[in-house]
């Protein structure tokens, strides 16, 4: 068992990024060494938004993506399930809407936003699948989603840099810039257990979603998913008609071996 368990419990998840939520933000842009802009641009892009449009922003943190989506005019919801973190991003951006709240169940009723997205924070989530569940239920039809995660390099040359970065420069990195330099031994780890691309895709595909695809960034390191919620009432209703029914075993069983990328 590892410290990204993806199983943990996630008032121990939330607490540690409480812990470092003031300093949070400034340690991930040297540690993404500057890309983590380049990101935010590239899924702001990717989701479009619109004047007017309603936003649901998953693990916003302190709201420095939600400020990027609000630019465009935009009425942004910023969501996150540490107490720590909405409260400093209260501080920080008292003009947007913070909620804490649980992306397994998130507090707002069905087909309530235009869009949803949500940047590094899937694999924090106890319950990946439910969650995306979750982001088809409060979509309205049409609605777009965008993710953006960690993700793992096509190439051998990227990808074997890549977990000596992880190994060796992230912790180094992390005792100097982070006032909790544990919380990174976490962040590394959940990125080496998350899965592929490709599963990521087929549970946005088993959720419901349309129009799936993703493209990788910087070699892979990142992955930016994107999918829209079905406008057909059909779709919807059979999508709705599946999801009522009980997983077999045999389904439950191949969700859990490919939800797990060791």
């Amino acid at each position: 068992m590892t410290a990204a368990d993806l199983g943990k419990d996630p008032e121990q998840v939330a607490a540690m990024f409480t812990e470092v939520a003031k300093g949070y933000d400034r340690t991930n842009t040297v540690l993404s060494g500057g890309n983590a802009t380049l990101w935010r641009i590239a899924t702001v892009k990717a989701l479009d938004p619109q004047p007017g449009e309603r936003i649901l922003d998953i693990a916003a943190g302190t709201g420095t993506s939600s400020v990027a989506i609000a630019k465009s005019g935009a009425e942004v919801v910023a969501l996150d399930f540490s107490a720590g973190m909405v409260e400093e991003g209260r501080k920080r951006h008292p003009e947007l809407t913070f909620v804490e709240g649980d992306a397994e169940a998130l507090p707002f009723p069905p087909q309530s936003f235009d869009a949803v997205t949500i940047s590094f924070g899937l694999r924090n989530v106890n319950n990946p699948q439910l969650a995306i569940g979750e982001m088809y239920r409060v979509l309205k039809p049409g609605g777009r989603l965008v993710i953006c995660e960690f993700s793992h390099p096509d190439r051998a040359v990227v990808k074997g840099s890549y977990k000596a970065y992880l190994k060796y420069v992230m912790p180094a990195i992390a005792k100097v810039t982070s006032s909790n330099p544990e919380a990174y031994t976490y962040l590394m780890d959940s990125i080496r257990e998350w899965p592929t691309q490709d599963v990521l895709a087929q549970w946005l595909r088993a959720a419901g979603f349309t129009r799936v695809a993703y493209r990788n960034l910087t070699g892979g390191i990142v992955a930016l998913h994107r999918a829209r919620a079905p406008e057909s009432k059909k779709v919807r209703g059979s999508v709705a008609e599946r999801r009522a029914r009980p997983a077999s075993p045999s389904t439950q069983a191949n969700q859990t071996v490919t939800g797990s990328h060791r």
